[in-house]
């Protein structure tokens, strides 16, 4: 027999496939407001395809609903994805949810993905799931990335570098002296966050910039 709630839940998955994002929305709501292992497959498909930035953050918190086992399998598969979105969501997702048996599928190849969405989702879900004792080893991967793209990706690497700590210290040091100048004028602006971290990053990168036209190499106040 059917009831009421299974065809509501039906009609919730098919919304998901509707043309107008404000019906998606609403029905990502509906799914993660009665959560069910069956909607998770869908919710998963759906993350990888989804054009609309809120719809796919509803798709996510609809996932954060359900119980992590049955979750965290879809999960892992899709950051193997050749698809850069499924990969960029899923890792979003898994940092939403925080279980750090995920932690071994936060590869280098993620944290330097091709694709600056997946990798800032990477840098982003590594700083949640890294094990205590492995943030130094973390720390030297994502200062390899330094210097690398437009403002807003230097910026989410900022972040993730300071939220690991002084444990990023050494690192920040070495790529101050990198023959690349975008790279140490990027280390030198997160070495100023992660002193003060109410600064801007525009003010910091500015800063930076200066210290390196004139030779410096951020060593003061090390």
């Amino acid at each position: 027999m059917t009831t009421r709630q299974d065809t509501d839940a039906t009609g919730a998955l098919q919304g998901l496939e509707d043309g107008r994002s404000s019906v998606r929305l609403r029905s990502a709501l509906a799914v993660g407001s009665a959560p069910d292992p069956g909607f998770v497959g869908k919710l998963i498909e759906r993350c990888a395809v989804e054009p609309d930035f809120f719809v796919r953050d509803m798709l996510t918190w609809a996932l954060t609903r359900h119980p992590v086992a049955v979750t965290l399998p879809g999960l892992l598969r899709e950051v193997r994805s050749e698809r850069a979105q499924a990969r960029s969501q899923a890792l979003h997702t898994l940092s939403k949810i925080g279980d750090r048996r995920a932690w071994p599928a936060i590869t280098r190849a993620l944290l330097s993905d091709a694709d600056d969405e997946v990798a800032r989702s990477a840098w982003r879900a590594a700083v949640v799931l890294v094990p205590e004792g492995e943030e130094p080893e973390l720390a030297a991967v994502l200062a390899t990335q330094l210097g690398r793209g437009g403002r807003d990706t230097q910026l989410s690497l900022s972040r993730a570098l300071v939220a690991l700590g002084e444990v990023v210290v050494p690192a920040l040091r070495a790529a101050t002296t990198a023959a690349d100048r975008r790279v140490r004028t990027h280390a030198l602006a997160t070495q100023r966050l992660l002193r003060d971290p109410d600064a801007g990053f525009e003010g910091a990168i500015e800063e930076a910039k200066r210290a390196v036209a004139l030779g410096g190499s951020g060593r003061e106040g090390q």
